[in-house]
């Protein structure tokens, strides 16, 4: 049998962003930009710095206007994401913005499909995946981020969850683009469990697709309620429970 890959060799790197005409007051989703003099936003990432090796130079327009977008959205939201934020982070024109998102939800659309999804998938999703020991690696997942966390982490929230939150009740193409992020999620810890299962590492009696529900709203609870305490230190007590309830499902 094959020895297992260290952790540091078997989890992938997560994304960096995983440690949006004129506009009037009270704008519908999508209908507008909205134009704000907060400071400007010029976190550099990893995921730039890689498609500038090796994309061509429209490509690595678009993902510069992403990684700012992502950024301008997670600190203040869709509705109030602002496009001087944006360009002024990017140094990029409105014309180039425009020409690969013609519209503000474009945009929104593409943080979620492109950012937040692989942002989760290589964090979690893919070493559950290729995982020839699923209930370690998610324990190993579980506590690399709760070591990971910081303040400023815990002070944005979840970028998910604070989309949710958001634009599901107002926009059904974000709903349905963000309860396929949460649908891949809950399908992927079920699908984990059940090969633990087979493995004898987790009881029969256990129902996997229950059990993976409760592991998604309570990682997403522990992040929503530390988010609102704005305490590291009650984010890492949750994921501690957390932890305690998948140890509780082995044999």
């Amino acid at each position: 049998m094959a020895t297992k890959p260290a952790l540091h060799t078997q989890l992938k790197t997560p994304d960096a962003r995983f440690q949006c005409g004129p506009d009037s007051a009270g704008t519908q989703p999508g209908q507008g930009w909205k134009h704000h003099s907060d400071p400007l936003l010029t976190q550099h990432t990893d995921r730039y710095v890689m498609s500038s090796m090796s994309l061509k130079q429209p490509d690595i327009t678009r993902d510069k206007i992403l990684d700012a977008a992502f950024q301008e959205i997670h600190r203040h939201g869709f509705q109030s994401a602002s496009l001087s934020n944006i360009l002024a982070s990017t140094e990029l024109t409105k014309g180039a913005l425009y020409h690969h998102f013609p519209t503000k939800n474009d945009l929104g659309h593409a943080v979620i499909d492109e950012i937040i999804r692989s942002g989760l998938d290589a964090m979690v999703l893919a070493p559950l995946r290729e995982s020839d020991d699923p209930i370690e690696t998610l324990l190993e997942i579980i506590q690399r981020k709760s070591e990971r966390t910081t303040l400023e982490s815990v002070t944005l929230g979840c970028p998910l969850n604070n989309l949710a939150q958001e634009m599901s009740p107002l926009d059904e193409d974000f709903k349905q683009r963000l309860n396929s992020i949460l649908t891949e999620w809950h399908n992927t810890f079920a699908d984990a469990l059940k090969r633990a299962q087979k493995q004898g590492k987790v009881r029969k009696d256990v129902d996997c697709r229950a059990a993976a529900l409760f592991m998604v709203s309570a990682w997403e609870g522990c992040v929503g309620v530390a988010k609102n305490l704005q305490s590291v230190k009650e984010f890492r007590l949750c994921l501690k429970q957390l932890e305690a309830y998948v140890r509780s499902l082995l044999v």
